[in-house]
């Protein structure tokens, strides 16, 4: 291999890139902590997902709800929507929090209703009791199983008398009762290929930063069990000869009790052995060890970093990024895994978008145009102002003429913007737009996130000493904007 003193970076397809929001330069950081499910390990998320689903379909058919005939649509439900508890409905939002698309149990509702409903109403995150943020793909099941249960629900057939709240409540009550008891992950253990996406380029990504001198952490919310087989399972047959997974990270964190580690504190047990042996441990963290528990607080101590020195990579943007960045003050980098496919679709859809900009560049003149024959005419008829140097009818005929011109303008666009996005998702559209504008989901990835992208691999096409550096903002006064 060759290089030229002047070389860039190998060119990067925009599906495997790394985006920017602030400013990060790596040759900075010392630490790099790291999530595990759909971070350092990825599913197939249909296949995982689905039998989350099943999970849950079984405890309620054993309660004497009537599901049998439901059936897992994964299309139904993407990251980045909301459950509107008050009204049953799930929801799409615009970085304001208007909401732009929404659908009562499996139906989108009409935008003349949605408009009703919603017109003075904002999506706010931090009302916890009426709005539930779909923010990880763990999501999913759950936000397919509650919209087909609000249909049930409607038509009077469940066999206790819920509300909205309530029965999103004994969703996720069935579902956390999969996970505590274990039956998920073991079906994953049993048969890893079948759900797990393995990545050969992860482990040499963790290599590049363990030898260019940072330290590794893996903090996870799972068990040590499913913790050590999916990493072994994920990272051991890439890795050099006699090397595993545990040579590459300074610390293990399992079961962390994640986003409360980042902000509290916790007893903390040293696991001992492979098969998970626990023994209680006492003062700092040592370096080279597993723990059960602690906090992020015991991670600093450790190393001897804080703040913007630690970077820290999960998929949840709430569990992972958020608590980080506005307790701790880590940097934080987001996986989405979704990406992929939205800049594929985004991809496939650019021609229809040059055309969009061009017939919307079109309507506005034909409207300015409209406008001010308008008010031309308004001054005329009411006598005040400079006046037109035609008659009435002149103006109202040029306005007629605009009219027609417009209308034909929006047939023609209509279908062009129904069609943007169907590629992605054909109910909701762009995961990080919601028409022509930011998604909430967006909004929350531009305050939270320092870096994103799909996937940990995505980092060994910069290296370890990359100088992210944040587009310059636009603003819609910048020359060029319409």
């Amino acid at each position: 291999m060759t290089f030229g003193i002047f070389e860039a970076y190998p060119e990067v397809s925009p599906q495997r890139g790394v985006f920017c929001n602030r400013t990060l330069n790596l040759r900075s950081i010392k630490a790099v902590g790291y999530d595990m499910d759909y971070t350092l390990v990825h599913y197939h998320v249909d296949a995982w997902e689905g039998r989350a689903y099943e999970h849950i379909k079984l405890r309620l058919l054993a309660e004497g709800w009537p599901v049998e005939d439901l059936h897992f649509d994964p299309n139904w439900v993407t990251r980045g929507l909301v459950i509107d508890l008050k009204l049953g409905n799930l929801v799409k939002a615009n970085r304001f929090g208007y909401v732009w698309r929404a659908a009562h149990g499996t139906e989108i509702i009409p935008y003349a209703e949605m408009r009703d409903a919603y017109t003075r109403t904002l999506v706010d995150l931090n009302d916890h009791q009426r709005w539930v943020f779909l923010n990880t793909f763990f999501s999913i099941s759950a936000g397919v199983m509650y919209a087909q249960l609000v249909d049930l629900l409607d038509r009077g057939v469940l066999p206790e008398v819920l509300g909205y709240v309530d029965l999103y409540g004994r969703v996720q009550d069935v579902l956390d009762a999969a996970h505590i008891e274990g039956e998920l992950k073991a079906e994953i253990m049993a048969h890893p290929e079948v759900y797990v996406d393995r990545d050969p380029e992860v482990p040499l990504t963790l290599l590049d930063q363990r030898n260019a001198g940072k330290k590794l952490i893996l903090i996870t919310n799972s068990e040590w069990s499913y913790t050590h087989f999916m990493m072994a399972y994920t990272i051991d047959p890439y890795l050099p000869e006699g090397m595993t997974w545990r040579d590459i990270f300074d610390l293990v964190v399992v079961s962390a009790r994640k986003p409360a580690f980042f902000s509290g504190s916790a007893p903390i047990f040293e696991v001992v052995n492979d098969e998970g042996l626990l023994k209680p441990w006492v003062g700092q963290l040592e370096e080279g060890r597993a723990y059960l528990g602690g906090s992020a607080s015991d991670i600093e101590g450790a190393l001897g970093f804080s703040g913007d020195e630690i970077l820290y990579v999960g998929d949840h943007l709430f569990a992972d990024v958020n608590v980080t960045k506005s307790v701790l003050r880590w940097r934080t980098a987001l996986v989405m895994r979704e990406l992929e496919n939205e800049l594929h679709a985004i991809e496939q859809c650019a021609e229809n978008q040059v055309e969009i900009r061009k017939m919307m560049l079109e309507k506005v003149k034909y409207e300015d145009a409209f406008s001010i024959r308008r008010l031309a005419l308004q001054r005329l008829r009411q006598g005040y102002g400079p006046q037109p140097e035609v008659s009435a009818e002149t103006l109202e005929t040029e306005m007629a003429e605009l009219r027609e011109k417009i209308v034909d303008l929006d047939t023609r666009l209509a279908p062009l913007v129904m069609d943007d996005g169907v590629a992605f998702n054909a109910s909701w559209g762009y995961l990080m737009r919601t028409g022509n504008d930011k998604s909430h989901l967006t909004r929350q990835v531009e305050r939270y996130a320092d870096i994103y992208t799909s996937r940990v691999s995505n980092l060994l096409r910069y290296s370890p000493f990359m100088f992210f550096r944040a587009p310059r903002g636009s603003v819609p006064h910048d020359p060029g904007n319409p």
